[in-house]
């Protein structure tokens, strides 16, 4: 897995239990153990160079093809040096692994126009790992009229549902998306808004570094009201679920607009964590709650953002009296949920099963998602 947020690749080794135990005969806390196990975990950052190569092509530019494709190609060998240390701390042969499901890196999301663009070179990874590659996920939802996003609800029902306790899963990478997870009724899911994306541009702005650490920089500075009240006037979050976002939205770019020469850095940067948990919250108390249940029992956080302390606090101010958790209590570490959940799609393919719900995504039906590469 390779997120919105462009800080690297997270590589996991899953195993998925056959002939799982009914959720009435699961000790709620183990619910994600009884499904499937993360054997091991390995992750590879991405160089300065890369990533600064990636975010360029998030705008067009002269000669983008080939610099896409030959970026491509630079991606799909880490992923298949991610895959192989992966495979050598295990201590397991590629013959042993049934496949790779390997989300690629988005440059363009555009599910309005008919398209999402995530890149590598799925046929490469295969003959690099010699292991079957299974990649290209969203498309099929976005040819079926759907957003191509969020897919991980299906994965979250699958392994964090409980019978009796209504759950929300806040997942946090660049972009914010949310699963409603109801003991009875329908499971929703969509965007949010930005998670951690224009908080690390931000920061790396103005620190030098990928992210604001433990959110300690927003900690230090002040709300800015005014900058909050035009930043959450943003269209998108007014829209009703099913909806999906990314940087071609949410960017430096978006957010100089609404700049003013005399803010401090620092209270900018405290006025963006605000946006994030704010619009989180919002869309908890708008669209995760029923007539009958009202806000959800618990909420679990996962994503490089659940490890921000001030973006945490931020989210218990505004969610209260819910209590917040993160994944790692069902089972999954925070940091691995992303990864295994494309794992579990990989496998639904493998199955011939579908991977998307209708419901979150807006598409015509259930859908056998991604593109098989055997080996």
């Amino acid at each position: 897995m390779s997120g919105t947020s462009l800080d690297g690749v997270d590589a996991a080794l899953v195993e998925f239990l056959d002939d799982p135990e009914t959720p009435s005969q699961k000790n709620p806390q183990q619910i994600a153990s009884q499904h499937c196990k993360v054997l091991h975990t390995f992750s590879l950052p991405y160089s300065t160079a890369l990533r600064s190569e990636l975010l360029a092509l998030h705008d067009s530019g002269n000669n983008e093809l080939e610099r896409s494709a030959l970026i491509a190609n630079q991606l799909t060998a880490l992923y298949a040096q991610a895959v192989n240390q992966l495979l050598a701390v295990a201590d397991l042969a590629p013959s042993q692994v049934s496949a790779i499901g390997c989300h690629g890196q988005t440059i363009r999301h555009r599910p309005e126009l008919g398209f999402t663009l995530q890149i590598g070179n799925s046929s490469l990874l295969a003959e690099l790992s010699g292991i079957t590659v299974i990649g290209d996920f969203r498309s099929r939802d976005i040819a079926a009229g759907g957003q191509g996003a969020p897919l991980v609800p299906a994965f979250h029902q699958a392994v964090f549902g409980h019978p009796t306790l209504s759950r929300v899963l806040i997942n946090i990478g660049g972009i914010a998306n949310l699963s409603y997870l109801p003991a009875n009724g329908e499971i929703r899911g969509f965007d949010s808004g930005p998670g951690n994306m224009l908080m690390d541009a931000w920061a790396e702005r103005h620190l030098g570094k990928r992210y604001d650490e433990s959110g300690n920089w927003a900690a230090s500075g002040q709300v800015i009201p005014d900058l909050l009240e035009r930043l959450q006037a943003e269209p998108f979050f007014a829209q009703v679920p099913p909806k999906s976002t990314g940087r071609d939205l949410f960017s430096l770019a978006w957010l100089e607009q609404y700049l003013e020469a005399h803010y401090e850095p620092a209270d900018v940067q405290r006025t963006l964590l605000e946006l994030t948990a704010a619009s989180i919250a919002d869309a908890v108390r708008q669209y995760c709650q029923s007539d009958a249940a009202g806000m959800p029992d618990e909420i679990y956080l996962c994503g490089g953002g659940a490890y921000n302390s001030a973006l945490f606090q931020c989210l218990r101010r505004l969610l209260q009296p819910v209590n917040i958790y993160m994944s790692d209590a069902l089972g999954i570490s925070v940091s691995w949920v992303e990864a295994t959940a494309f794992a579990w799609l990989a496998k639904q393919t493998l199955h011939r099963l579908p991977g998307n719900l209708p419901a979150v995504t807006g598409a015509k039906g259930p859908r056998i998602l991604g593109a098989v590469y055997a080996y």
